[in-house]
This record gives C-alpha cells, sequence and structure tokens, in this order.
C-alpha cells in the first residue's frame, strides 16, 4: 500500500499572488479546508507544502501556500500532483477502501479459482465497477455490489467474487 495519497493535481497559475488551480482527486474537496499541508511531487523530489489559504471556483480548489507571494515562485509546479499521508486520509467507514489499495488484489471466484487482478476502478455515480484482467486473457467488469463483491481481504490482497451470469 502506497503511504501517500493523491488528493489533487495543479493545473495552473490563479492570479499573481502564488495561487493555484487545484484538480481535486478526491471524493471531497471541501476536505482542503481542514488540511495543513499537502506533499507536492515534483518528479525530482516530494515537498511538504504548508496551506496558507483555500477557495473554490468551480470544480477547482484554489490554494495558497506560505513561501509563495508570486506567479513565478509557483508556475514550475503546473501539472504537478498534490499528496496527504496516510494519517492525513478521510477516515472510511467499514468496507470502504481507498482505489489505490484495490488495484493489484488477486481475484478469485466462490471456490477460489483464480480469475486474475483487479487493474481500475471505475466510478460510475450508481457504484463502482471492477475492471478484472483475467488470467487466460482478456477482461471483465464487475460490479461493486454485495451480490457480486463476496469479500476483500487486505491483508493478503485477495478479493472473492461471484461471477454474475452474463458478465463473462
Amino acid at each position: 500500500m502506497d503511504d501517500l495519497l493523491q488528493v489533487g493535481a495543479i493545473t495552473q497559475t490563479h492570479g499573481i499572488r502564488g495561487e493555484v488551480k487545484v484538480f481535486p482527486t478526491t471524493d471531497d474537496p471541501k476536505r482542503f479546508r481542514k488540511l495543513k499541508d499537502v506533499i507536492l511531487d515534483t518528479g525530482k523530489e516530494k515537498i511538504t507544502l504548508d496551506i496558507e489559504g483555500v477557495k473554490f471556483f468551480k470544480q477547482f480548489v484554489i490554494l495558497k501556500f506560505k513561501g509563495f507571494d508570486n506567479i513565478n515562485d509557483i508556475e514550475c509546479y503546473k501539472g504537478k500532483n498534490l499528496y496527504v499521508t496516510r494519517e492525513n486520509a478521510v477516515k472510511l467507514a467499514k468496507n470502504e477502501y481507498f482505489i489505490t489499495d484495490l488495484i493489484g488484489l488477486a481475484v478469485f471466484d466462490e471456490e477460489e479459482n483464480l480469475l486474475g487482478e483487479l487493474t481500475d476502478v471505475l466510478q460510475t455515480g450508481a457504484n463502482d465497477v471492477y475492471t478484472v484482467k483475467l488470467i487466460e486473457g482478456g477482461e471483465v467488469l464487475l460490479p461493486a455490489i454485495k451480490q457480486c463483491i463476496l469479500a476483500i481481504d487486505m491483508e493478503n490482497r485477495k478479493m472473492k467474487v461471484h461471477v454474475m451470469e452474463g458478465l463473462m
């Protein structure tokens, strides 16, 4: 499991006073109000940035970081991702998981036959859909509903599923 969880990506600067426009990759963009800092991945290093101000504009979050007071200070970080540590991540309810933790799970059917590996999670609105790359080739899409996803064992990195008729 990754120690860092992505919460957004800097899309561009906002104004000339060092603010950036961030596309949130979290389910709850309002959580930025509670964050004291984020971790910026520059591609070469990870830098902790203290958040000085938070505003919202359309689907974006406008962030102001301490020590970055003009456009020239922050412009080089356009396109870079922002992360939080697991300690600063949102608290999950029972049977909720971070998508990054689900990727790579071994997927088994009810008879414990290995079907493949979970490679992606599609968020459709009604329910998530898990993409499973099958060991014999191809892939299957499984709805993340109780009738289909029987058990998730994060400790052993396994998922037990019931493949509903017509899905394969």
